[in-house]
């Protein structure tokens, strides 16, 4: 397969070419694992195809890098990639582990993630990623400011101890751990900070999640550099837990199309235009797969 600017349109052989390599793979793992043991056939095969296509990404970006392509076309090579590389594993699992729609449809919404982030791991705009700050590194700068400004209180030194012992159990109260402050996302843009949560869409059973979310944005909103907290969502149908935190003050968030119009504003790149082009889930998929899917009524899950 020849590895040039023109992959980004090269679907059918693309999807041949992850096809053949899932059969090999296929054929590998049926002399280690019986027939009864679906789980680790398809934990294999999955593991094969997402290093296939490393591989493959790690070639198209050493040649982007060599004949000096722009990230525009670096980037839509690389979305091709890697979704013909998700129709042959869904394919593939779908053989040796037929999916229900529980199953399905998690699965669907874990690849839609990853898929949107390209479009800031490679983008079109000026955008830079940045690492997220521990919790420990966060609570520390807020103990020693408050610390600061308590021993600076016309108060005796036992007021001033007893009222850092009072903070000390209040951060008690909010955590008896550690608070993971990375989200999906941490980038800057134009001099701002962001951080994004992407979800597939909100269920019945999100209090947790939402009220983390609360946590973590009202963290970052408190630091000496404010930050821009912004929810990406890809269900345009969404339930009271989502508009929580649309409402809160602390998270912007989106959905359906909004979502793919925000992810074009700061990372340059059309996302919704070449999912809309490109995507073709009933198309693309081998007539089994479908049918299968269709029988079940997964195809309900398509959507992007």
């Amino acid at each position: 397969m020849k590895i040039d600017k023109k992959l980004k349109d090269n679907k059918k052989e693309l999807l041949s070419y992850f096809r053949n390599r899932a059969d090999e793979v296929i054929s590998e793992i049926q002399l280690t694992y019986g027939q009864t043991q679906y789980r680790e056939q398809a934990t294999a095969v999955n593991k094969a195809l997402v290093e296939t296509k490393q591989n493959l990404v790690a070639i198209v970006l050493q040649e982007a890098q060599k004949k000096k392509w722009n990230n525009t076309e670096k980037l839509e090579c690389i979305l091709m990639i890697t979704y013909c590389n998700y129709i042959a594993m869904l394919e593939t699992r779908n053989q040796v582990w037929p999916y229900d729609y529980m199953t399905f449809s998690r699965r669907i919404g874990e690849l839609w993630e990853p898929f949107c982030k390209l479009c800031f791991t490679y983008p079109i705009n000026d955008l830079e990623l940045i690492i997220p700050p521990l919790f420990s590194e966060v609570k520390a700068i807020l103990a020693s400011e408050i610390e600061v400004y308590i021993d600076k209180l016309k108060i005796s030194i036992e007021e001033k101890d007893q009222l850092k012992d009072y903070y000390n159990k209040v951060w008690t109260l909010v955590t008896s751990g550690e608070i993971k402050l990375e989200c999906d996302l941490h980038f800057t843009f134009k001099d701002e900070k962001y951080i994004v949560d992407f979800k597939s869409g909100f269920g019945s059973n999100e209090k947790g999640n939402t009220n983390r979310l609360l946590l973590v944005g009202s963290i970052y909103k408190n630091l000496g550099e404010d930050h821009k907290c912004l929810l990406f969502v890809r269900s345009a149908e969404n339930n009271a837990y989502f508009q929580t935190l649309k409402r809160s003050g602390v998270w912007e968030a989106f959905s359906g199309d909004n979502t793919y119009d925000e992810i074009l504003k700061y990372s340059g790149f059309d996302i919704k235009s070449w999912i809309k082009k490109n995507v073709k889930w009933e198309i693309d998929f081998k007539a089994a797969t479908m049918a299968h899917l269709k029988k079940h009524s997964l195809e309900l899950y398509l959507l992007w």
